[in-house]
Parts: C-alpha cells; sequence; structure tokens
C-alpha cells in the first residue's frame, strides 16, 4: 500500500473501500511540496477528483491531533455545479471521513432548503452544495463562513459556463483571507485564468491530463445511419453490448421523454434524466441504476453533470455533441477508476464530414463502422446464453425433481432448445436497419423513357438566381409537361440546358410559344430547341458509354457535373428569375 503518509483515519478509509494505490491526481495533491497551499488542478474526468481534494485538505479538518473537533462552523466548503455532483462528493467525503465521524452538510437547489439550514444550525465540518442554494444561505445568515479554512472549487469551468460566477464571487469574498482555495478545473479559458489570480495566493499548478484528448480508458466508435435509423441505431447498440448501465445522451428533455418512453416499450428497463424532473425524481432514478433495477439512462448534458456509476460501461451519443469538449465530458461518465468503457457516436450520414473534422480537430481517434445488425446482434446474445448456461449453479432437491419430470415428457435437446427460447423471449427484439453505409445505386445507362432525347436552352442562369426548385415548375407551366417529362438540367452562369424526350419535343415547343405570347408567369423567360447535347453531357456519354455506367439522368434526379456548368447551389432568394441588368 502507498498510503503510508496519509492520516490513519484516510487510509483505513481507502483500504476498505479496496484502494491499492492513488490515483495519478491523488497522489500530486497529498505531496509535500501541495501541503498547506492553493492549488490549481487539471485532471480528467473520472480520475478521482473528489477523494483527491478529500485527501488534501486533512491537514486543515484533522490537525496535529489527527481528529475533527466538535462541529461547529464549517472548516471546509465544497462547491460543485450541479445537484447531481454535489450529492456524489457528499457521498465520497462521507465513506473517506466516516471513521473521524465527520458531520456533513449537504445544500443544493431543489432540496428542502428548511431542512438544509436545520442541519448547517446544528454544525457542520463540511459543507457541500451548489452555488446558487450556498449564496441563499450565506444571504440569509443560515450559513457562516467565519471558520473555513479551506473552499473547493469542483469543475470551476463548467460553472462559469453556467452563469455562476456572481455566487462564487459572494461567496469566496464572504469566506476568510487566510483559508485555502483549491480549483479544480478540466480546462483552463481566460475566466477561470481571473478567478484563479483575484482568490488564490502563490497556487500551485498541478496537471495530470495527457496531451492526447479523450480518456485511455474508453473506446471512441462511431456509427453512420440513416436519418430516420437512428431510434432503431439506439437498440440495436443496447441489445449487442449488453451493457451492465448505459447512458444515452439527447439535447432536449422532449427527445430524452421520447426516447425514454420507446425503450420502455420495447422492453428495456429505462430511467430519464432531465431538468424537468425534481431532484426526488432524480435520485430515485439514479439509484434504480446503482441497485440495478435499470440498466439504461437516457439523459441530457445537464442532468448527467456528476454522474459517477461504477458499472457503467457503455455511453451512446443519440445526439451529435455540439463540440469535442461535450462529448469528451459525456463520455468521461465511463472508463473511470481503471475500467473499460466504450463511447458510440450515433451520426446521420449527412453529417459524418461535421463529425470527422470535430474529432480530427480533437485528436480523438474513432473507429468509425456501421450499427450491428439483427444477425450479429443473435450471434451475441448465443455467445452469452452459451456462457451463462454453461456456468456452474447450485442446485436445491426442487430443481433436480422438476428436471427429472420434465425428461421423462421430452428429450434433453428439447428441454434445452424450449430453455434457450425461454431467455430469447426476454430480452427486445433486434431492429432491421436501413443501409447508410452507402448512397442508393445509380440504375445503369438512362432511365425508361430518356433514351433519345433533344435538348433545350433557357436564357436565365445562375447570374439571375436560377435555382432547379424554380426552374423545374416554370419548365411544366410553359411546355405543358409533367416533372417526369423532364430529364437532365443544367445551369451555367447566364443559361439554363435541359432535356425532353424526343417523342414529344415538338409538342413542347408548340406549347413554349403559345405560352410565350401570353402574360403567364414566367413567359419573359426565352426558351428554344438546341443541336445536340452540351458539351459536358456528350463528354460524360462518350466516357461511361464505354463502361455501361449511368448518364446523368438517374432515379436519382439530375447529377451534376465534374465541369462547369454546374447547378446553381443554396436557395433562390424569390420565386422567379432576377432580370437582368440595363
Amino acid at each position: 500500500m502507498s498510503f503510508e503518509h496519509l492520516p490513519a483515519l484516510l487510509s483505513d478509509a481507502l483500504t476498505r473501500k479496496g484502494y491499492e494505490k492513488l490515483t495519478p491526481v491523488q497522489a500530486e495533491v497529498t505531496q509535500p511540496e501541495a501541503q498547506g497551499r492553493d492549488l490549481i488542478v487539471s485532471a480528467q474526468t473520472g480520475s478521482g477528483k473528489t477523494v483527491a481534494f478529500g485527501l488534501t485538505m486533512a491537514g486543515e479538518l484533522l490537525g496535529e491531533q489527527n481528529r475533527l473537533p466538535v462541529a461547529g462552523k464549517p472548516l471546509a466548503l465544497a462547491i460543485a455545479p450541479t445537484r447531481e455532483l454535489a450529492l456524489q462528493v457528499s457521498r465520497e467525503l462521507e465513506w473517506l471521513y466516516g471513521e473521524a465521524r465527520a458531520r456533513i452538510a449537504t445544500c443544493v437547489g431543489g432540496m428542502d432548503a428548511s431542512k438544509e439550514r436545520r442541519a448547517l444550525s446544528h454544525g457542520a465540518h463540511i459543507v457541500v452544495g451548489t452555488p446558487g442554494r450556498l449564496r441563499d444561505h450565506l444571504e440569509r445568515g443560515a450559513l457562516d463562513l467565519s471558520g473555513l479554512k479551506t473552499v473547493v472549487l469542483d469543475e470551476a469551468d463548467e460553472m462559469l459556463d453556467m452563469g455562476f460566477r456572481e455566487d462564487l464571487e459572494e461567496i469566496l469574498d464572504g469566506a476568510p483571507d487566510d483559508r485555502r482555495t483549491l480549483l479544480f478545473s478540466a480546462t483552463m479559458p481566460k475566466p477561470i485564468v481571473a478567478l484563479a489570480k483575484r482568490y488564490q495566493k502563490d497556487a500551485l499548478r498541478i496537471s495530470t491530463v495527457s496531451d492526447e484528448r479523450g480518456h485511455g480508458d474508453i473506446s471512441y466508435q462511431a456509427v453512420t445511419v440513416a436519418p430516420a435509423d437512428i431510434e432503431n441505431a439506439v437498440v440495436n447498440l443496447l441489445r449487442y453490448h449488453e451493457a451492465e448501465t448505459a447512458i444515452l445522451f439527447c439535447a432536449t428533455r422532449d427527445n430524452v421523454r421520447h426516447l425514454h418512453a420507446s425503450l420502455t416499450e420495447r422492453g428495456f428497463a429505462a430511467v430519464a434524466l432531465s431538468g424537468e424532473h425534481s431532484q426526488n425524481e432524480r435520485n430515485h432514478a439514479l439509484q434504480a441504476l446503482r441497485d440495478r433495477r435499470a440498466r439504461v439512462c437516457v439523459a441530457t448534458d445537464v442532468a448527467a453533470r456528476g454522474i459517477d456509476l461504477p458499472n457503467l460501461s457503455l455511453v451512446v451519443h443519440v445526439e451529435i455533441p455540439r463540440d469535442a469538449e461535450t462529448m469528451q465530458h459525456r463520455s468521461g461518465r465511463t472508463g473511470r477508476a481503471g475500467k473499460k468503457g466504450t463511447a458510440v457516436l450515433v451520426v446521420p450520414y449527412p453529417r459524418r464530414r461535421r463529425v470527422e473534422s470535430m474529432l480530427r480537430g480533437a485528436k480523438i481517434p474513432v473507429e468509425w463502422g456501421t450499427p450491428p445488425s439483427k444477425e450479429a446482434i443473435q450471434e451475441q446474445d448465443n455467445v452469452r446464453l452459451r456462457a451463462t448456461l454453461m456456468e456452474r449453479t447450485d442446485l436445491d432437491e426442487q430443481d433436480w425433481a422438476l428436471g427429472a419430470e420434465l425428461l421423462a415428457e421430452k428429450s434433453a435437446k428439447e428441454i434445452a432448445a424450449m430453455l434457450v427460447k425461454s431467455a430469447r423471449a426476454a430480452l427486445p427484439a433486434p431492429e432491421e436497419l436501413l443501409d447508410a453505409s452507402e448512397a442508393p445505386a445509380r440504375r445503369e445507362g438512362p432511365r425508361p423513357g430518356f433514351e433519345d432525347t433533344v435538348w433545350f436552352r433557357m436564357d436565365i442562369g445562375r447570374r439571375q438566381n436560377a435555382d432547379p426548385r424554380w426552374i423545374l415548375p416554370l419548365i411544366c407551366r410553359r411546355g405543358h409537361v409533367s416533372r417526369q417529362d423532364i430529364g437532365a438540367i443544367r445551369i451555367a452562369a447566364n443559361e439554363t440546358m435541359f432535356e425532353i424526350p424526343s417523342a414529344f419535343a415538338e409538342r413542347f415547343m408548340s406549347a413554349v410559344k403559345r405560352t410565350g405570347q401570353a402574360s403567364d408567369e414566367g413567359a419573359e423567360v426565352a426558351i428554344e430547341r438546341i443541336e445536340g447535347a452540351p458539351r459536358d453531357v456528350a463528354r460524360e456519354h462518350r466516357r461511361e458509354g464505354a463502361s455501361g455506367k449511368g448518364r446523368p439522368n438517374s432515379d436519382r434526379g439530375p447529377r451534376p457535373p465534374a465541369h462547369s456548368p454546374r447547378p446553381f447551389k443554396g436557395g433562390a432568394r424569390h420565386g422567379g428569375p432576377r432580370k437582368p441588368r440595363g
């Protein structure tokens, strides 16, 4: 054991908790040079920060006699950004200082403030809370900071991002000048540097964050899906991994509510966490996950801040996080305390490039793939079921008796098959997924009806805001044809070419002349027949004819050529062409 330099009370607590050695951040903050000094600590999520600041404040709490005095005015104050994180900090400090009989008061929004005031009036060694509630108790006179020896700001960068700067400043201004200030922050933006400069003296800088972004114990994966298949992909990910505990991140309360209802309907034991849930509901949800009555948690980013679930091995980003920092905070719920975890991003295939850019900039290595198929899930089920059934099990006399009765009626093979079927029936069914790994296949050659076409020209192009969204209806009105009768469209700078099947090209041109003489909308646009195909189309025909590859007019609509003229990208500003200048 490497706890000899710690007070016996804390060393014994770590041993009982199963610690064999301190984590890097815990070892750093308990070094002799860190004792009694203000600290600025940067450490990865899940690195044991709570125990770290619990250990480093021991000198101020226990004193030379290695025990706590009678509870009165608080000696230490720990401030956290969210209720969940504050409650987690309290739980960690309770077992760490349990043998010292520490009295810990927790003050967080959403709980009964009158009970908190009574607890403070009875005396406390350590107070843990959120900025808003602590400020409220301070202003009402319920929280006396005059005896403070240590103040801890946990996840200080997050507190500033959430708008708690004024609350923090009022609390710190109300604390004694000679107290220690321990600032734990994953990042060091300018507001954090300014806060440290104002409230700390000769602070020691400690960082255990590696240069490589992301967490070493987390395997990052990304799966591409059709946009309409996101929910089915989530179902298959849950079924494939069958994690002891999984957390699914959504962007909004409504999406949390919808996904939670959908998973519950499918047979998953799931709970929800979002801003619309009361603190009591959140506590019940987290307890259900801890005692394994539930295995899936659907949550928003804010609600999941500070959640620490020992058996959490799977994080699914159902909706793409807004940036790499958010993704790491989400993913950091798993891969904690040396355990391995998996973080999966569900990426609609139109947004893959954006996600790749974000991951590349953050230097997070990600394995790309597709969601587990129904067949892959069934194979995983077979592996898990085989392992479960082959485990040694203690059987009593009733078990043996019923087994003998079954064998008298059915064969061993039939009983085993029935057992497997019964086990499968208890599992939610996997989903059939669309293939999002590739675009729909092109039809070879021209689509039916466009083997022989005539090309026409319009005297408007990109410079006149030509856009297929209003050009198609205009052609239909002027030529008395339907959309299905129009082939490829090529938009150049000052002109637009399109093709019509030869079978009714003459009829189309006659209609164009008649509508051109009327005062119909778009009648001012000149349309004329041209000989042959545009140069870029002719080149494509020659290039693709030998190989049998598709022409531009496929069942997916017009395809932009590799050379100018090219389709106009971007929406039309209005419903028709812009008149040429001059």
